[in-house]
């Protein structure tokens, strides 16, 4: 008798804090990751985990009040895995959809204890990350091959991973489909005064440098993106969130909004582009902070595309990739 296979996919994202009281110890999850805090000595790497999370602790407490207390980033990443099943079930294609979070709950680990309960056979790994950058996805995937050593997943199961998608067909469409639709919300006279600032999540330089394709595949993201719009929109592509002294991609998106008021520009349309979900990159740092510095910039119209989250295209297009796995 053949043996029966019991597909599964295990989404990666690297996490948030629920409550103002997980904040500490995510940041200190975060800070010790080896591929983010590139230090050999597991012992002074956790050690300046400990300081820079101590340090940062109030700060970021401040930031994640101003947006409810905490991250939606666990809820939308479970949403967007029952959608995803539901989706697949829809196709005739039934699997168990996971989630695992590099920095939080429910860990990778957790995921791992789940998959080998429930007896999965063939397993597609699933960053929900665009653009592969060894920060996000590389950690993600390194993690997991550890657990793979620990617990021999793979003489148990077929797994394969998927690295980068940032030129998937349906995840481009859906991008273009909510910027269309955000650019409803400016004011009718001079559609063409719409500037259109692609925000990417910034990584250290030193890591392109290395090779890192994060870059790379990022402005080819934009350019697709820019290709499915109704019209050629003037746009840039700009880099938040850095964190530390060491020289970050850019040009920064605070300063490009300046830049950009200064030069007059009326109608500025935001668009997270290697974010997948919303988080505190688009509800505070973007819908907040960089809302007021445009305002103080003498722009007059700011608006930020709706986040992917759980946008039907979006969830066709993780299903198209997992299907795309297994094989059809």
């Amino acid at each position: 008798m053949a043996q029966t296979v019991n597909r599964g996919v295990l989404l990666f994202n690297l996490g948030g804090p629920d409550t103002l009281q997980d904040v500490r110890p995510f940041l200190y999850n975060l800070f010790s990751d080896p591929e983010i805090i590139r230090i050999k000595n597991n012992v002074l790497r956790r050690v300046l985990a400990w300081f820079l999370s101590t340090m940062r602790q109030r700060k970021s407490r401040n930031l994640y009040r101003q947006i409810g207390g905490g991250s939606p980033l666990r809820r939308i990443t479970e949403s967007q895995a029952d959608a995803l099943n539901q989706r697949l079930r829809a196709r005739n294609y039934s699997a168990r959809i996971y989630v695992g979070m590099r920095c939080w709950k429910p860990a990778i680990e957790d995921a791992v204890d789940r998959i080998l309960a429930d007896g999965i056979t063939r397993l597609v790994l699933l960053p929900l990350f665009p653009q592969y950058s060894v920060t996000t996805t590389g950690s993600c995937l390194k993690h997991f091959q550890i657990l793979d050593r620990r617990f021999g997943l793979s003489s148990k199961m077929e797994i394969s991973a998927i690295s980068s998608w940032y030129d998937e067909n349906l995840y481009i469409q859906s991008m273009a489909d909510l910027i269309v639709e955000g650019l409803h919300s400016f004011s009718d006279d001079d559609p063409d005064a719409i500037h259109i600032l692609y925000s990417a999540h910034s990584i250290p330089v030193r890591y392109v440098e290395e090779g890192d394709p994060y870059l790379e595949q990022t402005r080819k993201t934009v350019e697709l993106i820019q290709s499915r719009l109704p019209k050629p929109y003037a746009h840039s592509l700009a880099f938040q969130s850095k964190v530390g002294p060491v020289k970050w991609l850019s040009p920064a998106t605070d300063r490009i909004i300046a830049e950009l008021g200064r030069k007059g520009t009326a109608k500025l349309m935001m668009v997270p582009v290697s974010f997948v979900s919303d988080h505190i990159e688009t509800l505070q740092e973007i819908d907040i902070a960089y809302m007021a510095l445009a305002a103080r910039s003498g722009i007059g119209e700011f608006h930020r595309a709706a986040s992917l989250n759980t946008y039907p295209k979006f969830i066709d297009a993780l299903a198209e990739l997992a299907i795309k796995k297994f094989g059809r």
